[in-house]
């Protein structure tokens, strides 16, 4: 098998695979106040937060951004509440794809109705 041949593979097989999705959580552990949500790729958000709560002029949560710069980024933690595990030996079609989304849509609420992270409780808005 050639090199290209190899990387072409790797990429289709890449492609094909889930990333680690589930529900998580970012609390300040200050003042334990707490945003939760949903994602298809837990990475990602992590590394998505982190990057907007630093640098972003219009960051996505205002109030939690305010925090940020009130308490600092060390005084926050993103915590995994919750992880999807995709049928055994399915791919990442679209089918698949858009069920773990569905599942994904519902444990978020579960989490939100548990968890009541609104006003003093945390950064999320009701719906």
């Amino acid at each position: 098998m050639t090199d290209k041949q190899r990387k072409k593979d790797l990429v289709a097989e890449y492609k094909q695979a889930f990333r680690p999705m589930g529900v998580y959580q970012i609390r300040n552990v200050d003042n334990g106040k707490i945003f939760v949500a949903g994602t298809m790729n837990l990475d990602a958000a992590r590394n998505r937060h982190e990057f907007t709560s630093t640098r972003s002029a219009q960051p996505p949560i205002p109030e939690l951004h305010a925090d940020w710069k009130r308490y600092g980024g060390t005084r926050f933690v993103f915590e995994e509440l919750d992880r999807i595990t995709p049928r055994e030996g399915a791919t990442a079609t679209e089918a698949e794809l858009k069920a773990c989304q569905d599942e994904l849509d519902a444990l978020v609420e579960l989490w939100l109705e548990k968890l009541q992270p609104y006003g003093e409780r945390g950064y999320n808005k009701k719906r």
